[in-house]
């Protein structure tokens, strides 16, 4: 699993994910309407976009466009897609470029493709639409082209986003509806607002409705086995056992920074590794979640109400939110009578800040398992505290 010191490579994930991208059988032929990953921050979906999937599904033929929304901030999201576009362009058109190279042997001249556009036009006005550019950008190349858009979520919210969304959906019918296409327009989006990326592509308002939504798949036991042994080999280095490794690496919400930071924290510690990692990964996991917590908190008793009752909910999510028995729950909470508009401004100001997310219609669950974890034991020991000190009926 690993082809280096540094990295941990997901070669199998990477491979299913890119054979049902590019060679899907007759049930998987909804992934050629899109492709929606969602997946909490910091748990590795860039590094395994970059380092993983991007490799294999080059090394399977297909030509792959990577652009991250949150690079630039202060560029829009069309330019920062239209920019991606016109720099694999230009690498086709440009002899020598490392891009040019795979497709030698087709019909191009001998500085490269040549398009019929120019190519700084495409996508502004008067220009080439991006339809046009796919089009003939997948008929030059004579393969499937994938577009992967990083942190998709950052295209909803303004105008100039959703045009550009509805301009990639105009350019994926375009080349995938033809009869004879050499090659399909794969668009995979990915982001780490799970309630807005599901909804690019489960509601019906969003052009990209009816593509796949998935959830990106956390680092496994494989990746703590591949990190415990690697440190191993180190002379003088601290280490819990694997198994206490791996379950800190679970407290943290399997996130491998979070790992790396608790593993350097540990050489400074005299207790014995295990006692002492384990301790460092409760401080560390409780410290992040306070930040999502506060969040929370931030917005007021109703808020704080709400989440409790959608963190009860578990994985699957709580439904019910605004039943009669609910909005009791939430009048006696803040002391004064809560109506349906409250609710829905609230549950709306949750999901914007990602912070809860709509799992499908009237269910809703916590964005991130591991906030609703920690913040599920704080109420249970809340509870515990209450009730020890509750007065003994008859005294």
């Amino acid at each position: 699993m690993m082809a280096n010191h540094d990295v941990f490579h997901r070669h199998e994930y990477a491979e299913d994910m890119a054979r049902q991208l590019l060679q899907p059988s007759s049930l998987q032929l909804q992934v050629r309407s899109g492709v929606f990953l969602s997946g909490i921050r910091r748990i590795g979906k860039t590094t395994f976009l970059r380092q993983d999937l991007i490799p294999t599904m080059e090394a399977m033929g297909a030509l792959v466009i990577y652009v991250d929304l949150w690079a630039d901030r202060s560029k829009s999201t069309a330019s920062l897609v239209q920019e991606a576009v016109q720099d694999t362009l230009t690498q086709l058109t440009t002899s020598g470029s490392r891009l040019l190279d795979r497709f030698k042997g087709l019909n191009m001249g001998a500085g490269g493709f040549s398009f019929g556009f120019q190519l700084d036009s495409v996508g502004k006005k008067g220009g080439a639409t991006l339809a046009q550019a796919f089009t003939e950008l997948v008929d030059k190349v004579q393969t499937s082209v994938v577009l992967i858009v990083d942190e998709v979520q950052q295209a909803l919210g303004s105008e100039e986003g959703s045009h550009l969304m509805f301009a990639l959906k105009a350019a994926r019918d375009a080349v995938n509806t033809r009869p004879q296409t050499p090659g399909h327009l794969l668009i995979v989006g990915t982001g780490s607002h799970k309630s807005l990326v599901t909804d690019m592509a489960t509601r019906r308002s969003q052009p990209f409705s009816g593509a796949v939504s998935a959830p990106y798949e956390p680092l496994g036991r494989d990746f703590v086995q591949w990190k415990w042994q690697q440190l191993q080999a180190l002379l003088g280095v601290k280490l819990p056992s694997e198994q206490v490794m791996w379950e800190g690496f679970l407290a943290m919400g399997q996130r491998p920074e979070e790992l790396q930071n608790a593993l350097v924290q540990l050489q400074s510690r005299t207790e014995s590794p295990d006692l002492a990692f384990s301790i460092i990964c409760a401080t560390l996991a409780s410290a992040a979640a306070d930040v999502e917590i506060a969040a929370v908190e931030e917005l007021g008793t109703l808020a704080t109400t709400i989440f409790g009752r959608i963190a009860q909910g578990g994985d699957a999510g709580a439904s019910g939110l605004f039943a009669a028995e609910a909005m009791a729950g939430y009048a006696d909470s803040i002391g004064s009578v809560v109506d349906t508009p409250q609710v829905q401004n609230m549950v709306d100001r949750m999901i914007t800040g990602n912070l809860i997310m709509r799992q499908s219609h009237g269910v809703y669950a916590v964005a991130d398992p591991f906030v609703r974890q920690v913040w599920l034991q704080r109420a249970a020991l809340e509870t515990a505290l209450h009730t020890q000190a509750a007065p003994t009926p008859g005294r």
